[in-house]
């Protein structure tokens, strides 16, 4: 079906043919075209898997379309000015309907990180000048603060001693925690999810150091640094969280070098990318108490290997990617989506544009 009203086959100056390749509410699809109407959505439930839980953009590994259901999905595919989403979150697909589809001009990833999945198309020069991608960055920037801190609170009051302790009944003698508003918290990126972590963290009084690229930007009562400079705070920081994206410059970032340098007990807490942390190097300053707590929501690989040593080390709490998820996401990116659309329509600067230099 079709969400507003159909004027012609192509994109005109003043309308935009959406066509909705990942799953999506009816209540999300009419709010898109309440908030711009000039959009033409084209919707068909049927063709798309249904989600397994809130924003599961991937749906049903089991959902399977028909034949004809496939070529009807590809030449709604075929007819966008717009794609709502990756179809099917494959990065083959993606590069099919670049290349079938010489009208295509503007994709919408769901994933915050979703220039890795535009790089893995492997798309010209000219196609990534011809089709812009935008992600849905800021979106999580509330959840994946909130388990940032969350990192960061657990290692300073000891979780896994006290969870060790209840496991085991023992009541053993009191021992002094450390309080958040004794640490230097290092907080590394400054997009939607590390500038609302530095916020938070500094709200509790933490002293926080944030870092991005350039060492521009504003944050009452935070320090922002050049990356460049990140090696010499480093034997002050009590805590690190990664919010970096994943691209050839960060990855491994956090190596032996890099946890040798911390204070002793530092708390590490990944909401970022996974390859942005040497793991195997993580683990050996786990074993040594260098680090003397982790909190990870991303893994270099996912899902976690069931070999890896992070599953049964007693300091690390593990999350499987789904500290981002909350029940409001999906209709959040929808109203990105329809204010880019606008932006789009007005030849305005667009949210969330990926670079295809460095893919983030």
């Amino acid at each position: 079906m079709t969400v507003g009203t159909m004027t012609t086959d192509s994109m005109t100056a003043d309308r935009l043919r959406v066509v909705v390749a990942a799953p999506l509410s009816a209540a999300d699809a009419a709010r898109i075209v309440e908030l711009e109407p000039r959009i033409d959505l084209v919707y068909e439930p049927a063709l798309l898997p249904p989600m397994r839980h809130a924003a599961d953009f991937a749906g049903d590994p089991e959902f399977r379309r028909t034949t004809e259901q496939q070529r009807a999905f590809d030449d709604l595919i075929d007819s966008a000015d717009v794609l709502y989403g990756i179809p099917d979150v494959d990065s083959a697909a993606l590069a099919r309907a670049v290349r079938a589809n010489p009208r295509l001009r503007w994709v919408q990833t769901m994933a915050a990180g979703g220039g890795a999945q535009v790089r893995a198309a492997g798309l010209s020069t000219a196609e990534l000048d011809r089709v812009t991608f935008t992600t849905s960055a800021g979106v999580h920037g509330g959840p994946l603060a909130e388990f940032a801190v969350f990192g960061v609170l657990a290692g300073a009051k000891d979780l896994p001693r006290l969870t060790a302790q209840k496991s085991g009944h023992e009541w053993t003698g009191r021992w002094t925690m450390r309080q958040v508003s004794d640490l230097t918290v290092l907080v590394l990126g400054l997009g939607g999810i590390g500038t609302e972590t530095a916020r938070k963290l500094s709200a509790l009084g933490a002293r926080v150091i944030a870092f991005n690229r350039s060492g521009e930007g504003s944050i009452e009562g935070v320090s922002v640094q050049p990356m460049h400079l990140l090696r010499e705070h480093l034997p002050q920081a009590d805590a690190v969280v990664v919010t970096l994206p994943g691209t050839a410059a960060t990855e491994g970032l956090l190596d032996d070098g890099f946890f040798a340098a911390l204070t002793p007990g530092a708390t590490i807490v990944n909401v970022g990318r996974g390859t942005v942390i040497d793991e195997p190097a993580l683990l050996r300053a786990l074993e040594s108490g260098q680090v003397g707590f982790a909190a990870l929501d991303v893994f270099a690989v996912e899902p976690l290997d069931t070999a890896s040593g992070l599953w049964d080390h007693p300091n690390v709490v593990i999350s499987p990617h789904t500290a981002a998820l909350d029940p409001r996401e999906e209709s959040r990116i929808a109203a990105l989506f329809a204010d880019n659309a606008g932006r789009f329509l007005d030849d305005r600067p667009m949210r969330n544009v990926v670079d295809t230099v460095e893919f983030y």
